[in-house]
């Protein structure tokens, strides 16, 4: 049983960090300048003053608002236009976790006193840490995190040489 399930358990963890690496390496800075440049304190406030159940349905919205979007790109990848398809579906995932996450960071402390929250919540932590635990997602890391090394050092050959050209053009 052991044989079977750690080559899943390496696929499970690769296709996990890859996707969660991607959309969150983007989503990540794009939660923190929504959250410097707009300020909308008053909806803030809002949001903030919400009873714990009324706080849970919030997290509805994107979802609902945003959920249609993948058939819309599914459909246009499969009609040849796969280019729009993949910007369609990854702009929407990309808002989608934004907003998500900022509801989730104005809401956590009202979330966990909802039982069934709390709980879901703290299994979806252990099953998070017991995956990042695992050999496979140490691999993973490891060459997600030499992957990043080498665009960044790509990025400032490009730099170098860009300075390089403007200089020569002066």
């Amino acid at each position: 049983m052991k044989r079977i399930l750690k080559p899943i358990t390496y696929v499970l963890a690769a296709i996990y960090f890859l996707v969660d690496a991607l959309f969150m390496a983007v989503a990540a800075p794009i939660s923190r300048w929504v959250a410097r440049h707009l300020e909308l304190k008053r909806l803030r406030a809002w949001i903030r003053s919400l009873p714990p159940y009324p706080s849970l349905a919030l997290f509805s919205v994107p979802v609902i608002i945003l959920e249609p979007i993948k058939p819309v790109a599914a459909y246009l990848a499969a009609t040849g236009q796969i280019v729009s398809g993949a910007v369609t579906f990854i702009i929407g995932e990309l808002l989608k976790l934004v907003l998500v996450e900022r509801l989730f960071n104005l809401t956590r402390d009202k979330l966990m006193r909802i039982p069934a929250f709390a709980w879901a919540y703290t299994k979806f932590t252990e099953a998070k840490a017991w995956l990042q635990a695992t050999e496979a997602w140490r691999v993973i890391q490891a060459l997600s995190s030499a992957a990043r090394d080498l665009v960044t050092q790509a990025r400032a050959r490009l730099a170098g040489r860009f300075s390089k050209l403007a200089a020569f053009r002066d």
